[in-house]
C-alpha cells in the first residue's frame, strides 16, 4: 500500500475518514485548556479535518500552524475558520517541513496513518522540530501492531524504545478520557526534547 498523497486525497474524496469523530478528542481538549500562552509556537502535522486547530483558534491561540499532505483538510480549516493564517496552512508531506523551534507538536491519529517502517523517522523528524524543551504531546493507539492499516497499532514498550532516546517521557499512559469507541485503546503522552 502506498500512503501517498493520492491514497489520503481518495481518502477525503471519497469520504473515507473513519479516523476524524466529528469534534476535538476528550484528552487533546483537556491538554490544550490547561496551556496558559497562547502565543507559544504549535504544530499539528496530518491535521485531517482540523478539529484540534479550530479549538485551539477558538480558544485565542495566535501561533498554530499545520501541515497536511491533502488539500482538502486545508480547504476545510479554511472554511471553518475564515481568518486563519493562510501562511500557516501547508500542504506537504510532513518530512519536508523546513519550520522548526516549535513549543508544541500535536498528535492526533497522525503517527498511526504511517506506514511503521517510517517511526523511527518521525521520531527524529519531532526531535528536530522542537525547540529546546519543547513537548510532543497527544494520543497513541494502544492495540497490537498490524500489517494492515490504516490504522497501525503499537504499543507501550514500542513507544518507550522508539522515543525514549530523543525525549524526557514525562507522561504515557492510558488515557482515561477516550470517547467510547476507542477506551482503553489510546495511551495519552507528553514527551519533552
Amino acid at each position: 500500500m502506498n500512503l501517498n498523497k493520492e491514497f489520503w486525497e481518495n481518502k477525503y474524496r471519497n469520504e473515507d475518514t473513519g479516523w476524524d469523530i466529528g469534534s476535538i478528542s476528550t484528552p487533546l481538549k483537556e491538554y490544550i485548556s490547561q496551556l496558559n500562552d497562547k502565543d507559544i509556537k504549535i504544530l499539528i502535522p496530518g491535521v485531517g479535518k482540523g478539529h484540534e486547530v479550530i479549538y485551539l483558534h477558538e480558544q485565542g491561540f495566535t501561533n498554530v500552524y499545520v501541515i497536511d499532505i491533502a488539500h482538502q483538510p486545508l480547504n476545510h480549516i479554511l472554511s471553518s475558520v475564515p481568518n486563519f493564517p493562510k501562511e500557516h496552512l501547508i500542504q506537504d508531506d510532513f518530512f519536508n517541513l523546513q519550520l522548526t523551534d516549535f513549543d508544541l507538536i500535536l498528535e492526533q491519529t497522525f503517527f498511526c496513518a504511517l506506514d511503521p517502517v517510517l517511526r523511527n523517522k518521525y521520531a527524529t523528524t519531532m526531535h528536530h522540530l522542537l525547540k529546546k524543551e519543547g513537548k510532543l504531546a497527544g494520543l497513541l493507539f494502544d492495540f497490537p501492531k498490524t500489517e494492515k492499516g490504516p490504522p497501525f497499532g503499537g504499543c507501550i514498550k514500542e513507544y518507550k524504545n522508539l522515543f525514549s532516546p530523543l525525549f524526557t517521557l514525562k507522561t504515557l499512559e492510558k488515557a482515561s478520557n477516550s470517547i467510547l469507541p476507542r477506551a482503553n485503546r489510546e495511551l495519552f503522552f507528553i514527551f519533552e526534547k
